[in-house]
């Protein structure tokens, strides 16, 4: 079994308060890449960075001081553009998912590819964890369907799972 693992394609990082433009432009790419999966019998499970409103109270919270993704609001939900149906989706208060990590070293898939938002802070995130959970297993990274936070911070992270032995597409 092949997974593919679409990260935080939610709202408020598309176009909402921590939207870029570099987010934006990935949607349809992302869309196409989901397709494809689906079409080959691919497990597609999306993440879902999720906070409560006392956001604010948190640790992040305190280091991002921008309320986002906050549970039942139009920026926590996943772009309309993208079909989540017939895919898990992990809910995490924090930027790693460990209950992925978990599921996943049951599941014991072939290969596992990630995709989304943000190539420097959830994608690397969970990248690392899932390595860390199946250290034998291929996970790979497609530049071209994640953004950062920024184009530099984007490449510095592929640059990080690189050397952690993340395989990055071409």
């Amino acid at each position: 079994m092949k997974v593919l693992v679409v990260v935080d394609m939610q709202n408020d990082f598309i176009d909402g308060a921590l939207g870029t433009k570099e987010a934006a432009a990935i949607v349809p790419a992302v869309r196409a890449r989901i397709e494809a999966a689906r079409a080959d019998g691919e497990m597609v499970i999306f993440t879902r960075d999720t906070h409560t409103p006392q956001y604010p109270d948190t640790q992040e919270g305190r280091l991002l001081p921008v309320p986002h993704c906050i549970r039942g609001t139009h920026g926590w939900e996943i772009s309309d553009a993208l079909a989540v149906e017939d895919s898990l989706v992990i809910d995490k208060p924090t930027f790693g998912a460990v209950n992925l990590g978990v599921l996943l070293a049951r599941m014991q898939p072939e290969t596992v590819e990630l995709c989304g938002l943000c190539t420097d802070i959830c994608v690397i995130s969970n990248a690392l964890l899932i390595k860390a959970f199946l250290p034998e297993t291929p996970v790979t990274v497609d530049p071209s369907l994640c953004a950062g936070v920024t184009p530099d911070s984007h490449l510095r992270a592929l640059e990080s799972m690189k050397s952690c032995q993340i395989l990055i597409k071409d």
